[in-house]
């Protein structure tokens, strides 16, 4: 994959801890989020029918465990499609659960001069 010039989404200072932005790089819908101060990038559309995935809730997911046990985990580090309730992580944009087809893309994020940047 090619990774192209850095696209500012805003300065770093407009995107604290909590926030999200969406926008159009490219021609692309593309949610940016800062998540406990961790940045991710990922497309806005979710792999099953194509909802807005980045105008989902981001939380966490119950973890495989032993019957009658219920684990939570992945803290913040899944987003939920507002349509359909799937699960998709933001670091990988896979599907929670491996038997969905598809993925939603990621693309490389990262503050650089004070900027928040996007590389598609």
């Amino acid at each position: 994959m090619s990774v192209t010039a850095p696209h500012v989404v805003c300065a770093a200072d407009e995107l604290p801890p909590g926030a999200r932005r969406i926008v159009e790089i490219d021609g692309r819908s593309i949610g940016v989020f800062n998540v406990d101060g961790d940045l991710f990038a990922i497309n806005n559309a979710c792999p099953h029918r194509g909802a807005p995935l980045c105008e989902g809730t981001i939380e966490g997911t119950m973890l495989p465990s032993e019957p009658h046990s219920y684990v939570y985990g992945l803290h913040n580090r899944m987003i939920r499609c507002p349509w359909h309730g799937w699960e998709i992580e933001l670091a990988t944009g896979r599907p929670r659960f491996n038997d969905r087809p598809g993925r939603a893309r990621v693309y490389p994020v990262a503050v650089q001069d004070g900027q928040v940047v996007v590389r598609l």
